[in-house]
């Protein structure tokens, strides 16, 4: 593998059953493995006597080079004897401890497309977790069911941007309340309703926030989503309430460039707002990263809902700055059955909106890239590459075959196209007859010249011209097919884009007169 001048410093519906795919069997590794570090200005604690706070860690995980896949596992690592879970905080960490950040991985390097928790005897998923790694605190006196017979199944998408083998852990600390203990009595149940925006054709549930969509630079799905590809991207995102229940806690979970998500509820013509977690960046960018946490509701928030009444969510996303592709909005609802008194009734009396950020920044989160590479290529200055119309140029071993900017000589030069012609990319990376179907690479505009150092807020997808090939390869969250084509109908001009699985691969073609 050839080294790269662009690197960082460091190198639910049909939806849900997508995800939440048979297990396979449990890991004879699970656990233990090393604690991860506290996160900084982390929640509180509920005090319960007898209380006993469980590390579980799942693995080890092999990640393979640039895997970006989807995998569903069962585990064993349930508490060995009855009693209740109040609070759930997960990580990602290295198999070894001198790897990263006490461990972490960066976020620019291996990071934590998502995690889910299901099984445990309830329909909807339990917790799940991105890399905003939002710990879920219940207030005083409820907590999820946990009896030594229902352990977990776990869904993860570990994403490694860079071409290497890493090892990992994925790890959860709870705290658990064995029935023995006094307070035990004092727990009323939770389960969780899962509420969804999106669920795409691809399988996950995703939706694409493009530059340009909504209003004002901002985008709110599924209000906002007009045209028919949009509209096929609307998903579960309304439950109507079966019986009478207490909405206990709730925080979202979005991508990079979201702004906030936000709960509402219908009562026949009348719609009222319960909540809206919104999105604190310490990203210096703005909402271009990971570098967020999530509000979660105080624990005075109570809110009662009658039987008959719709919930639903939506997610805001800021388009002014760039696309953002394959992104979510999930707000996890922790439910009591019937109605709780003093609980808020949204339709008389007004709903607290106070959110607690879980914790603050993560140091995983440091490096933010954009700055200046010495030497860097800048495609625009480069002479003519080799004319291409009508060829098929192929990714392989995470180099784009002409106009990357890793190649040197006339392979580095950008390829031609004359204006109405087009050539294809495709990508040889994934091959399944070799067994390789965990590598997945795009083709996504970036502003020329693209060639500021890698990090987890560049490069973004904020070329003057929109183009995206999706996920070249096939299985879920792909585009199903190999090969993309670039338009036909781009004016005169030199390209730039990277892919946004592995973001330091970049590249640049030229379309030029007739």
């Amino acid at each position: 593998m050839r080294n790269r001048k662009l690197v960082s410093r460091v190198a639910l519906a049909a939806t849900l059953s997508a995800l939440l795919l048979i297990p396979a069997a449990a890991s004879a590794a699970d656990g233990p493995c090393y604690a991860p570090p506290s996160k900084p200005k982390v929640i509180s604690h509920v005090q319960y006597s007898g209380m006993q706070s469980i590390l579980y860690c799942y693995g080890p995980i092999t990640i393979r080079p640039g895997q970006n896949t989807i995998d569903t596992v069962a585990s064993h690592l349930v508490p060995s004897v009855p009693g209740w879970i109040t609070r759930f905080d997960p990580d990602l960490i290295y198999a070894d401890k001198t790897k990263g950040t006490h461990g972490v991985p960066s976020v620019d390097v291996l990071h934590l497309h998502h995690a889910v928790w299901a099984g445990m005897s309830e329909s909807d998923p339990r917790w799940a977790a991105g890399e905003e790694k939002t710990v879920v605190q219940l207030p005083r006196g409820f907590g999820w069911r946990s009896e030594p017979s229902q352990a977990p199944y776990l869904n993860h998408m570990i994403h490694n941007l860079f071409p290497t083998t890493e090892h990992v852990y994925l790890t959860w600390r709870i705290d658990f309340i064995p029935d023995t203990s006094p307070d035990a009595a004092t727990i009323r149940r939770v389960k969780a309703k899962w509420l969804d925006v999106a669920s795409s054709p691809n399988g996950l549930p995703i939706f694409d926030a493009v530059r340009g969509a909504g209003s004002g630079g901002r985008y709110n799905f599924p209000e906002q989503a007009t045209t028919t590809a949009q509209r096929n991207q609307v998903g579960p995102y309304q439950y109507t309430a079966q019986s009478d229940m207490t909405l206990v806690s709730v925080a979202g979970h979005l991508h990079p460039g979201g702004l906030d998500t936000t709960l509402k509820v219908r009562r026949g013509s009348v719609t009222k707002t319960l909540f809206t977690s919104s999105a604190h960046y310490w990203e210096p960018a703005g909402a271009v990263s990971w570098d967020v946490a999530m509000g979660l509701s105080s624990a005075a928030w109570r809110v009662n809902v009658k039987r008959g009444d719709v919930l639903s969510v939506s997610a805001g996303y800021d388009v002014s700055k760039a696309s953002w592709y394959d992104v979510m909005g999930i707000m996890p609802v922790a439910v009591a059955e019937g109605s709780t008194p003093g609980a808020a009734d949204p339709f008389t009396t007004k709903v607290p909106q106070a959110q607690v950020l879980t914790h603050g920044h993560l140091p995983e989160n440091n490096n933010h890239g954009g700055g200046t590479v010495p030497h860097a290529t800048n495609p625009s200055t480069l002479a003519n590459g080799t004319p291409s119309a009508g060829a098929t140029l192929g990714i392989s071993d995470f180099i784009y075959a002409l106009g990357d900017f890793s190649n040197t000589g006339v392979s580095q030069r950008p390829p031609t196209v004359t204006r109405g012609q087009t050539f294809t990319f495709r990508n040889n990376d994934y091959n399944a007859g070799m067994g390789k179907t965990y590598t997945f690479h795009t083709i996504t505009a970036c502003a020329n010249p693209c060639n500021k150092e890698t990090g987890i807020a560049y490069p973004r997808a904020n070329g003057a011209v929109e183009f995206d090939s999706g996920n070249l390869g096939f299985g879920t969250g792909t585009a199903q097919r190999q090969s993309w084509s670039i338009p036909n109908n781009l004016n005169t001009g030199t390209y730039s884009y990277f892919c946004r699985v592995h973001p330091y691969m970049r590249g640049a073609f030229r379309v030029i007169a007739g």
